[in-house]
């Protein structure tokens, strides 16, 4: 064990002398590596900030609600059977609940209304545009689970009574009132005045598409008062165990049937929506990202690990009558084997540390100039990268090493 010790730390030093005494022979061989390393790394990060940045949009979304609405949230063909479809109405919240509560041991909670427009908000001389506006009842606190930063929802007597009240998304309230506070103060919604009791707090973009923080709620009343919901709305119905998510949706199309008063054998007029019909649709995108980049991954590594061995083949070349002299002097086939092993394995690590280096440098480029963009970085990916350049040399060194240590040594001294 000890001379095993030995031979390996002799190797090691070895190996480094001619990396040194051949830098940037080394350098280039070793820039295969980087641009793979590079390219492993900047996929790893792309797949996992999409992860991270799904997750916390389907968050956003309730993994514990589902929509009662006239369309699918994937493509359909036949569309012109859902254009028939009747719109959900507001009024259909009610007739549920009343089966809810009359159903024992339900696994439905709540279901709230929710009606929506694109509307311009307006302070003095400060407006924002297209503001998504949410006409509700106060249950929708129980199914948003967003926080505040000040101030609250409107409670259940305002919103039966259409009180002109407003919570503020956290852009709309910056925009508006960028130095105070805007709560007791007079916004226009479409130019009807409304009371600001409340900020939402940060929330974030839905896969940077929509953004939560740039949306308002009223009270349904209040919103019908002015707006009209001659669109439709939709109805978000809170579930009490989401582990039990297939059971409440089966009890839901059924109670939705009774309230639209639909017969036997007709098909569902309404839609059931719930965040997994969204996973359903990245994770092939998801997929075609993975698999583009390690097709990238694999051609860059393979053309290192061809410029890997072509060097230590050259550099065993240059070296015979090194070798046939430590080979005359006792030196172990496994000893031989070892140093060009290591050399090979040592400069796909410079390769790997180097191209750590770029892929981490392109991630804080793409955090400063797209800070919502989801990327992540983590040590995961310096330890598989890591892997991963050590499993190149291995493979790319391991013929040359080889063949060294299996030379003639009277051959190898003869060699001119």
């Amino acid at each position: 064990m000890k001379r095993l010790f030995y031979e390996f730390t002799e190797s090691f030093r070895i190996a480094l002398t001619q990396i040194r005494a051949n830098k940037m022979r080394s350098v280039l061989t070793a820039l295969g590596v980087i641009i793979g390393i590079v390219a492993v790394t900047l996929m790893g990060t792309a797949i996992r900030g999409i992860d991270t940045g799904f997750q916390n949009s389907l968050a956003m979304l309730g993994d514990d609600v589902v929509y009662v609405q006239k369309w699918p949230w994937g493509g359909v063909e036949d569309w012109w059977n859902y254009a028939n479809r009747p719109n959900v109405k507001p009024a259909d919240a009610d007739a549920l609940n009343r089966i809810i509560a009359a159903t024992p041991n339900s696994l439905l909670d709540v279901a709230v209304p929710v009606v929506a427009r694109p509307c311009s908000i307006k302070r003095d001389d400060a407006k924002v545009n297209n503001v998504f506006t949410i006409g509700t009842m106060a249950d929708y606190a129980r199914i948003s689970g967003a926080e505040y930063k000040e101030g609250r929802l409107f409670n259940d007597t305002e919103a039966g009574a259409g009180r002109q009240v407003v919570a503020l998304g956290h852009d709309v309230a910056e925009a508006l009132f960028p130095l105070g506070s805007p709560l007791d103060q007079t916004v226009l919604v479409d130019g009807q005045p409304f009371t600001v009791i409340g900020v939402f707090a940060k929330q974030g973009e839905f896969l940077g598409l929509f953004s939560f923080d740039n949306q308002v709620v009223v009270p349904l009343r209040a919103y019908q008062k002015y707006f009209g919901t001659r669109r439709g709305s939709e109805l978000r119905v809170k579930i009490k165990d989401k582990t039990q998510l297939d059971a409440a949706k089966e009890e839901l199309a059924g109670a939705m049937r009774r309230v639209r008063g639909q017969l036997p054998g007709e098909r569902n007029n309404f839609e059931l929506n719930e965040q997994q019909a969204f996973k359903a649709q990245l994770d092939p995108i998801k997929s075609g990202i993975a698999m583009a980049g390690l097709f990238i991954t694999g051609l860059s590594l393979f053309v290192g690990a061809i410029g890997i061995m072509n060097i230590t083949f050259v550099s065993v070349k240059e070296r015979t009558k090194e070798i046939g002299t430590r080979k005359a002097l006792g030196a172990r086939r496994r000893s031989i084997l070892m140093q060009f092993l290591i050399e090979a394995v040592s400069i796909c690590l410079i390769g790997g540390a180097g191209g750590m280096v770029v892929a981490f440098g392109l991630f804080l480029g793409i955090r400063a100039a797209a800070p919502g963009f989801p990327v992540e970085f983590s040590p995961d990916l310096v330890l598989v990268s890591m892997l991963v350049s050590v499993i190149t040399g291995i493979v790319s060194g391991f013929a040359p090493a080889w063949g060294a240590s299996r030379l003639d040594p009277v051959v190898a001294l003869r060699y001119e």
